[in-house]
């Protein structure tokens, strides 16, 4: 099983200690774009602060983010797991799982992001800031930046099980699956249901969203469910006590779309 996850505008800041290496992330394949893009982050941030803000989009109560960017080749580095925070995050709270949950965090999750691509929750990094959705100067959107090498690194980690995958739109935008690893795909939409007037109206919210998919994922660890495909997926979260409805790809090479239905939170 592969979880695809997006990752959170919101860091905990570093720590003290050892710095950043990239060649010891998870997926190897990634060293030399990873590279490429923190050359381009660093120089940025450290040669023009105004377009650095620019690029990045921040508002003036974020321009401390400037500085955090230039220093992350020698920032102190800890696990993803812990630098990403939010709502999904929250939910999911991976400081609490048990050893054997833990494993299989560790084995399965893969955090999507405009700076390394992909990193797993393991993968010791600083806190940075730089979204999918930026436009580097010398490099242009990084969602089309990373579709490269992607396409090359990621259908190896999938291996033949269950790719699930929760990221938003703007980190899907990195790598599509294709073929026979979109058959083994799954995308999750959350809907709140509420009665209106006696109708039921579903619609997607924020923060049931995030935090719906946090805690789906972590009931799949503590159970130590690996479902094999998308069709094992949908009955794990149904032994989970998930109201789910599944729409199966009407021809090959597509991936399942599932709609999380929930209430309340």
């Amino acid at each position: 099983m592969l979880v695809l996850l997006p990752p959170s505008e919101g860091k905990a800041a570093g720590q003290a200690g050892d710095p950043l290496d990239v060649a010891a992330l998870s997926l190897p394949g990634l060293t030399a774009a990873r590279e490429t893009v923190l050359t381009e982050l660093v120089e940025l941030c450290t040669a023009d602060a105004g377009k650095a803000q620019e690029v990045l989009g921040l508002s003036e109560g974020l321009k401390g983010e400037i500085a955090k960017n230039a220093a992350l080749r020698t920032a102190g580095a800890r696990p993803a797991g812990e630098i990403y925070t939010g709502v999904l995050y929250d939910a999911l709270d991976l400081a609490t799982l048990d050893p054997k949950a833990r494993a299989l965090a560790e084995r399965s999750l893969l955090v999507f992001s405009g700076l390394w691509g992909a990193v797993g929750i393991a993968d010791r990094i600083p806190s940075y800031r730089c979204s999918m959705g930026v436009k580097l100067p010398a490099l242009g959107a990084l969602g089309a930046y990373w579709r490269a090498p992607m396409a090359e690194a990621l259908p190896e980690a999938a291996g033949d099980g269950l790719v699930l995958d929760l990221r938003s739109a703007a980190y899907a935008t990195a790598w599509k699956p294709k073929d026979e690893v979109a058959e083994r795909t799954a995308t999750v939409r959350v809907l709140q249901s509420k009665i209106v007037n006696g109708v039921e109206k579903r619609s997607v919210v924020s923060h049931f969203n995030k935090a719906t998919k946090g805690r789906m994922v972590r009931d799949l660890l503590t159970a130590g469910l690996e479902p094999a495909g998308p069709a094992e997926l949908v009955d794990a979260l149904g032994e989970l006590g998930y109201a789910v409805e599944a729409q199966a790809p009407a021809k090959s090479g597509k991936p399942w779309a599932l709609d999380v239905i929930v209430t309340e939170l």
